[in-house]
């Protein structure tokens, strides 16, 4: 977007980093979490967290990253505070090796779908097992970027020697003036002199301990449209998914190692049929944008970029762009894309009414070029084989599962002055799980910093529910499913519901981003799983359309924790329990958010 609005945009900020004496890294340098790993800010052992979601990716260098919020961010600028609910932790055990071919994107594509009932949800994961050895960092950077699509907070790679000569090359690279011999040597005689300091305790306590056998994995591909179904791609490369785009782009999944792999498959394809230049298929547009400009200076000095280039690739600038539904190639209605991004939510990557499945690079590269999803061995040799294939199953397990009480006491508690001790209202049922931020408030809209509330009330649940926006009024209990609000640590989020007069949502579980993000906005979310298996034996989902306005009203206790519901006639039809609010968040709501909280505090020093 080189608009004039954006650029004044860029300058603000460039302006606000040297009032402030902070580094600024202009557009077309990368994406930031690449470029934070790149430049070590993010360093092994230290806590960095990141206004976007995908700050989970630094886990995969032994720096513990986790999301927080804008309004969050700019409370620690202004205090150099800020606040946690500790998570629990999972310990994620990889077992053997990976096989050829297999690479860290199928691990995290297969977790995402053999573990998809919550399991880690709002966890921290902690990875560990003899399969971690063989992991180079790339593929452990990939892995812990979507632990976030996996529903966790965290996912921490311990710092071992494979991390260390990882360093090494980096340092003797001199690229960045905080990566040098010196910082990486100081780095490794700590792990060799304090191997306790960076290791989990020997009486480590997990909440989980999930395990993976990497030796009976084999590539799969996730979706389409939901990173909670995925299938091998040896049953998947039957079924010929034709496709319309095909994306290596992101932070997940475009580093140097990755366009290589890509490119890989190029070159294999055209020494096996050298009588045509191999490019992509009729009808297949192919976009390939490096995680950064020192990936992309390695892609073009190795000859990979030229590769992806002559086979019909179109280039992006280093940054974020179709992942996010932002600049050109995205997807229309009723296309077909590969991409080996991390999110293939509807409506993610352009219109709602295309279909988006996730892959490693090297697929990607394939399917570009064959014009549906397959292998590169196929790819390679211009034609599937024949000879049936029967994918493996994937041996993983889970073991020493401590269930989890959610419905809190309903023993009373205390109001601070000003917060509402109860609040009543009609209550509107969302029977889906997993409804993500892009189907709350699509990302589309997350840059236009112009958008009123009477708008962001229009497009509310836009790729969810078009009518929820005509249905919903002031004063609502939304109730929801399981993982509401899971994706992006977009804050729209939360607003657009406050702009449609939600003040208070209660679902079967939430991501733990979303409910900070709705704290700090004011918007109060609860868990009840009661409630919505409740709700959903009245309102079967299968019979219910997206957005069931009932007709019962909701008499909700937030400092006593109790909830009741009456029908039209004014009869008592259901009663529970509810986590009563506490009164840290009790009094960012009173105060109107935290920008507000964080304001009287400072006018008040």
């Amino acid at each position: 977007n080189t608009g004039e609005k954006n650029q004044a945009k860029y300058r603000a900020i460039e302006r606000f980093a040297q009032t402030h004496g902070s580094q600024f890294y202009p557009a077309g340098r990368g994406i930031a979490h690449q470029v934070l790993v790149e430049e070590g800010h993010a360093w092994p052992g230290a806590m960095v967290v990141g206004s976007d979601s995908h700050s989970n990716m630094y886990g995969g260098i032994g720096c513990l990253g986790t999301p927080v919020v804008r309004t969050d961010a700019a409370a620690i600028w202004a205090t150099a505070q800020t606040w946690w609910q500790a998570p629990p932790v999972a310990r994620v055990e990889l077992r053997g090796a990976l096989a050829p071919g297999v690479v860290g994107k199928d691990v995290i594509v297969a977790l995402c779908a053999l573990f998809a009932r919550d399991e880690v949800l709002n966890h921290a994961v902690e990875f560990a097992g003899d399969g971690v050895r063989g992991l180079p960092v790339e593929d452990r950077l990939a892995i812990a970027n979507m632990t976030t699509e996996w529903g966790a907070l965290a996912g921490l790679f311990a710092v071992d020697d494979v991390t260390l000569r990882w360093y090494d090359a980096r340092a003797r690279d001199a690229r960045s003036p905080a990566v040098t011999p010196a910082a990486v040597a100081a780095l490794r005689a700590s792990v060799e002199a304090e191997p306790s300091r960076w290791a989990p305790d020997g009486d480590a306590v997990y909440a989980k301990h999930l395990w993976l056998d990497l030796g009976s994995l084999t590539p799969h591909v996730s979706g389409p449209d939901t990173v909670k179904a995925a299938t091998p791609l040896a049953a998947l490369e039957p079924q010929h998914v034709a496709i319309n785009k095909a994306y290596i782009v992101s932070c997940v999944n475009s580093r140097a190692k990755d366009l290589r792999e890509a490119a890989d498959v190029i070159r294999a394809a055209q020494r096996a049929r050298p009588e045509a230049p191999v490019r992509a298929a009729p009808g297949v547009a192919w976009y390939v944008a490096a995680a950064s400009s020192q990936v992309m200076a390695d892609a073009q000095a190795s000859g990979d970029w030229q590769v992806l280039i002559d086979a019909g690739a179109r280039t992006l600038p280093p940054g974020c762009g179709p992942c996010i539904g932002l600049g050109v190639g995205l997807l229309e209605d009723g296309e077909v894309g590969i991409s080996a991004t991390n999110r293939n939510y509807k409506g993610r990557m352009g219109s709602k009414k295309a279909h988006t499945y996730l892959a490693s690079p090297a697929v990607v590269a394939a399917s570009a070029i064959q014009g549906y999803i397959c292998s590169p061995a196929t790819a390679i040799r211009g034609a599937a084989d024949t000879a049936a294939t029967t994918a493996p199953s994937v041996r993983y397990g889970i073991e020493d599962a401590a269930p989890q009480a959610r419905d809190a006491s309903s023993a009373a508690g205390n109001a601070i002055r000003g917060f509402p001790a109860a609040l009543e209202g009609r209550l509107v049922f969302l029977p889906a799980d997993n409804l993500n931020t892009d189907g709350i408030y699509p990302g589309k809209y997350t840059y236009q910093d112009d958008i009123t509330r009477e708008q962001m009330k229009q497009i509310v649940m836009e790729n969810y529910d078009p009518e929820f926006s005509r249905l919903i009024q002031p004063g609502d209990v939304v109730v929801a499913g399981a993982n509401f609000g899971t994706g992006s640590s977009r804050e729209q989020a939360a607003t657009a519901l406050l702009a449609a007069g939600v003040r208070l949502v209660i679902c079967e579980s939430a991501s733990e981003t979303f409910k900070r993000n709705a704290v700090n906005n004011g918007l109060l979310v609860l868990e009840s799983p009661r409630l919505v298996q409740w709700l959903r034996a009245r309102f079967p989902p299968a019979e219910s359309a997206p957005t069931v306005v009932s007709n019962l009203a909701a008499h909700v206790g937030l400092v006593a924790g109790r909830i009741a519901l009456t029908d039209a006639a004014g009869a008592r039809v259901y009663e529970g329990d509810l986590p009563r609010i506490g009164k840290a968040a009790q009094e960012i709501i009173v105060a109107g958010g935290l920008e507000n909280w964080v304001r009287a505090r400072m006018a008040a020093a």
